[in-house]
């Protein structure tokens, strides 16, 4: 007779899913970021939990619109006055802009050629709901693997910075 409603293959997959966060928790509030442009990215971004004051949160909408949630989206309106993007663009606009943004409804087939693009121009990346499924994290793996310059891995989203700064990935 079973003893526990918890078998050890259960066991198995909770002590799984306690490793990856572990694996995240030398990052958490930025220690651990030897990079100073990473390091305020944490502190004036991901832990700023409100929109600044007296300035234009057209990306804030346009994201609720797009049914991400509040939190995600104060963060990516955060990263757009981080960045100092004068404008953004969101999944196949025409023209890719300072900063553009993939959701989930967009399909994975495009991701390569939008990658392309934004690393072309310098523009600044950030696909959306990277972990999905598994076609989401396969493609973002290997859109990883080829970036030349700092990622950044909020589970949430996956930024992409195109600029000067050194080959290196963060997973927060």
């Amino acid at each position: 007779m079973k003893q526990s409603g918890r078998n050890i293959k259960r066991r198995m997959v909770t002590l799984s899913i306690f490793g990856n966060r572990l694996s995240r928790i030398k990052h958490f509030r930025g220690h651990g970021v030897h990079s100073p442009y990473v390091y305020s990215l944490v502190r004036k971004v991901f832990m700023h939990k409100e929109l600044p004051v007296g300035k234009e949160h057209s990306l804030y909408h346009a994201l609720i619109e797009r049914d991400v949630p509040q939190r995600r989206a104060i963060e990516l309106q955060n990263l757009l006055y981080y960045c100092s993007a004068e404008g953004f663009s969101i999944d196949n606009a025409p023209n890719i802009e300072d900063m553009h943004i993939v959701t989930a409804t967009l399909p994975i087939s495009e991701y390569d050629n939008i990658f392309t693009k934004a690393a072309q121009s310098g523009t600044t990346l950030v696909i959306l709901s990277p972990y999905l499924n598994r076609e989401h994290r396969a493609a973002c793996t290997e859109l990883l693997l080829r970036h030349d310059s700092t990622s950044v891995d909020n589970r949430g989203y996956i930024i992409f910075f195109n600029n000067h700064l050194p080959k290196q990935h963060y997973k927060l």
